[in-house]
């Protein structure tokens, strides 16, 4: 099921247990997991895209692997707001993996998660191919904690 709103998402899962957040790009699929208690969001890989068939196959052979209850996907929306065909191709991509699986599916507004992830990658001096190879999946893990703070945050505020 694809949710509307944080909270929405929050009540369609058990209390504990992992979830995954995706950088969704046109050549590659940054993931990354939380923690079984939602609190921090680790990058974990970067899967190369092939076909819709193919990269879901990956996701949900992850989501089984790790026991995840849930998918963030970071949502390109642009700086004024509005959304565009980058916008429309992930809601597109969490229609179709909607088809796949039962757990739920939210947005996130990844606005500027890959500056915050690049900027991160800069100051560990990290070189330039290397940021190439992770800047993917270490953008997803911004876009999940993002959620997961989110979460926190209903969760302070209703219990």
């Amino acid at each position: 099921m694809i949710c509307t709103d944080a909270e929405a998402f929050a009540a369609l899962m058990p209390r504990d247990g992992a979830i995954a957040g995706l950088d969704l790009g046109t050549v590659t699929i940054g993931v990354a997991v939380s923690d079984r208690r939602r609190r921090v969001a680790t990058p974990l890989e970067t899967v190369r895209r092939t076909k819709f068939t193919l990269d879901a196959q990956r996701l949900l052979e992850i989501a089984g692997a790790r026991d995840l209850k849930g998918f963030v996907l970071g949502l390109p929306i642009n700086m004024d707001g509005s959304e565009g065909p980058r916008a429309q191709s992930t809601r597109a991509f969490a229609r179709n993996l909607e088809r796949l699986t039962e757990l739920p599916i939210a947005f996130w507004d990844e606005r500027l998660s890959t500056v915050a992830a690049e900027r991160a990658l800069l100051e560990a001096d990290m070189s330039r191919k290397r940021r190439g190879e992770i800047i993917d999946h270490v953008a997803a893990g911004f876009i999940l904690q993002g959620m997961l703070d989110r979460l926190g945050h209903l969760e302070n505020r209703d219990g």
